[in-house]
């Protein structure tokens, strides 16, 4: 099991156990992880699974490819290391992975 820890708005941490090749939404769902919405159970098609990559992981995570850029377009606050967690594969490279979940999903 690959280790994932989502940081809340708030600051509290939730540390999730996750199979590879799920994703880092779909974990997020799983443990009731406040602020994922998810509303298009990660089709790709909304930008309420937004979250922050921890810098550390940043290149070991990788960059959004063009559609996941333009549904970024609607997520709110964006920054550099902004992903949508629907598109962010589960591996055992990830272990460690820390994403924060913005104040509000866009």
């Amino acid at each position: 099991m690959t280790k994932l820890t989502f940081i809340a708005h708030d600051g509290t941490h939730f540390d999730v156990d996750a199979e590879n090749g799920s994703t880092v939404m779909e974990n997020a769902i799983r443990n009731a992880v406040p602020g994922i919405e998810a509303e298009c159970g990660g089709a790709c098609a909304c930008a309420t699974c937004h979250v922050y990559v921890d810098e550390a992981w940043t290149a070991e995570v990788g960059e959004p490819e063009a559609m996941e850029e333009d549904m970024l377009d609607f997520a709110y606050e964006v920054q550099p290391n902004s992903r949508l967690s629907c598109q962010i594969k589960v591996r055992d490279a990830l272990d460690g992975l820390i994403v924060r979940v913005p104040e509000r999903q866009g």
